[in-house]
């Protein structure tokens, strides 16, 4: 057995154990350690760079590292052999999607006026925006010799009679503190109740009256890559705090084929539920509390939305059925879980709502992007596009809709990429680049004087893009032009240097090769060709959209001419294009809000046809004509220069 010490760029210190021979990946997550390994040790991706400070490691070369590199230590933790004690320094870059948990500010109103937008267009179509959580305020008789009404009967009599209602349940967790509160508030209290139906409330939780709280809700997006969650009044509708994080399951796989292998080890479920909730919900619920100033047992309302896989990974339900034939899913909807149910640090009774699944690769998510985007009840064609870690779509209008997933892979969101990453802090997310002298001129996530560390998705539609339009690059993706920010391997491989590692924040230099370029091209003409089937599949082209919605947290937003220009999108009137950035976030704050919403999600849910790509025998050839810059078919993109 030997002794493996974790450092981090902090000064922080972990020690984990490991037999002779286990991987150092391994023995990080076994140890806890966060490491970012999105191919899930398949030594595909190059991320899981850590430093040999002291000790050995039996490691297998890879050209992710070079020999200089090598030499001062670097190494991939999925093919490092422990063969003796050892001091591994794990870069901040290595556990950026766990450690840039962060709280946004407010006080700027282009943070929430998204959700507000959402909101608006919602009440527009005729949604109410009223929930079943209210504080009423009892006063009652303080008991005497005389009267000896035990205290759960007199709170009953009392709510019963403020609410109009003849039904009322305590929760245990009121049970437990009635006593006390009661005593202390001199038999007046606020009571926080939910409205079960006309005649019957449940009290949730009590507190002496001449307290000012809060009765609040989370709403939440899980996404593959990333999560991201608002704390909102629940009385006023208020966003009260907003926060995101990295997904820690990421350690165990970049993509939800990945993380359902790993799910069926032994202890696999476990661990994978409590990558979500234990490592990354919990921290993230309590940080933006703290940061408010209120306890996360005043949280009374979840709203939870992610795709298929998420969610059994978040309940702990198997998820092996979603990947096999006949992709049945456990369930698409469940009304039946509670807070305490899955650990989450909420009040205990705090009902947990899923916004509901449709098929085994299009999710809640989806579903709650799409109510966000209000296509349900317009009359045009609207085509809803959801960029993330994988593409989903949904078309259609007031009268139909239809929808499906292609396997885009994480490239959206840096996935697959060298230099990718999440739009976090130091995240490249807008570029031009200079045809004559080829220099780059970017813009980057992150407070002024930030130093670049990586490329997140809309960065990557930027720098292809421009790469293509100074014909740097090939409708192949080669290059094929020299200057001093392109390289080349001793394969002949190029790249396109964006920053050298001296003025970036990075281990080295922030570079798009061509590896990533073929990659991105396979995940946009994913996108392309499924659009383009899903709209032959009902006799439609894409003359006959009428509005495109662009959804996902790739970055700020989407330069679409762009996306056109490399054809990811179709060619139509830019005016067309909306993006609406995280739609899925914005619909769980709806239904979190609104038991209308909560209503129509469902019925949206229920009447959304779901079209297996995999069965369209037309979707491979139009994948593989997509895999070219923009298209192999010119005449598709009539306002795109070919090079």
């Amino acid at each position: 057995m030997f002794q493996v010490t974790f450092q981090f760029e902090n000064g922080s210190k972990t020690i984990g154990y490991a037999v002779e021979g286990e991987s150092l990946l391994d023995v990080a997550k076994k140890t806890n350690v966060a490491i970012d390994a999105p191919c899930n040790g398949n030594a595909a991706c190059g991320k899981c760079r850590v430093k040999l400070i002291k000790g050995e490691l039996d490691t297998k070369k890879t050209s992710h590292i070079s020999d200089e590199e090598f030499a001062l230590g670097w190494r991939l933790a999925c093919v490092s052999k422990v063969v003796a004690d050892a001091e591994i320094l794990i870069p901040d870059i290595a556990s950026a999607y766990r450690s840039r948990m962060k709280v946004a500010d407010l006080s700027s109103p282009e943070e929430i006026q998204i959700f507000e937008k959402a909101r608006a267009d919602m009440a527009a179509a005729g949604i109410a925006f009223h929930n079943d959580l209210e504080v009423v305020t009892v006063s009652m008789d303080e008991p005497s010799l005389d009267d000896t009404m035990p205290d759960n009967e007199r709170l009953i009599w009392a709510v019963g009679s403020a609410c109009g209602v003849s039904k009322v349940r305590l929760t245990f967790a009121v049970l437990q503190k009635l006593a006390e509160t009661l005593r202390k508030s001199g038999f007046s209290v606020n009571c926080v109740v939910r409205r079960a139906n006309a005649d019957k409330v449940e009290v949730l939780d009590l507190y002496p009256d001449s307290e000012d709280g809060k009765v609040c809700g989370l709403a939440v997006d899980i996404g593959t890559t990333t999560v991201s969650a608002l704390i909102v009044d629940m009385l006023t509708g208020e966003i009260l705090a907003k926060g995101s994080s990295g997904n820690g399951q990421i350690r165990y796989g970049a993509d939800v084929i990945n993380r359902i292998i790993e799910q069926q080890k032994d202890g696999g479920r476990k661990k994978l539920q409590d990558a979500i909730i234990k490592e990354t919900l919990n921290p993230m619920i309590r940080q933006m509390c703290g940061s408010i100033g209120i306890s996360p047992q005043q949280i009374y309302r979840t709203c939870i939305a992610g795709n298929t896989t998420m969610n059994h990974l978040l309940l702990g339900v198997d998820a092996d059925p979603v990947r096999m034939e006949p992709f049945i899913p456990t369930f698409f909807e469940t009304n039946s879980v509670f807070a305490r149910d899955l650990g989450l640090d909420l009040y205990e009774h705090a009902r947990v709502i899923l916004a509901p699944n449709i098929g085994s690769y299009v999710g809640g998510d989806i579903t709650a992007g799409t109510l966000s985007s209000t296509i349900w009840n317009r009359e045009e064609m609207s085509l809803f596009i959801d960029l993330g870690t994988n593409g989903e779509l949904v078309f259609g209008n007031s009268d139909f809709m239809m929808s499906c997933a292609c396997s885009a892979g994480p490239a959206f969101e840096g996935g697959d990429i060298s230099c990718g990453m999440r739009a976090t802090d130091g995240a490249i997310e807008a570029c031009v680049i200079d045809k004559d002298t080829m220099e780059p001129t970017f813009t980057i996530v992150g407070e002024e004087g930030q130093k670049p560390v990586g490329l997140c998705g809309s960065g990557i539609i930027d720098v292809i893009s421009e790469l293509f339009r100074c014909g740097i690059i090939s409708p192949k993706g080669k290059f094929i032009r020299e200057g001093s920010r392109i390289r080349h391997d001793q394969y002949g491989m190029g790249s396109y240097v964006l920053e050298y590692k001296e003025n970036a924040a990075s281990v080295k230099d922030i570079e798009i090769t061509e590896v990533d370029i073929d990659s991105f091209i396979r995940a946009k003409g994913a996108i392309f060709s499924a659009i383009r089937v899903m709209l032959q599949s009902l006799d439609f082209d894409v003359s006959m959209i009428d509005r495109v919605y662009v959804a996902g947290g790739i970055g700020s937003g989407i330069n679409m001419r762009n996306a056109v220009s490399i054809g990811m999108f179709p060619d139509i009137d830019m005016e067309k294009f909306t993006y609406i950035g995280n739609s899925s976030l914005s619909g769980a704050y709806a239904i979190l809000l609104s038991n209308e919403a909560e209503a129509k999600v469902s019925e949206v849910a229920h009447n959304m046809t779901y079209l297996e790509l995999s069965n369209e025998p037309t979707y491979m050839d139009e994948f593989v004509a997509s895999c070219f810059l923009p298209h192999t078919d010119a005449g598709l993109f009539p306002t795109v220069t070919m090079k």
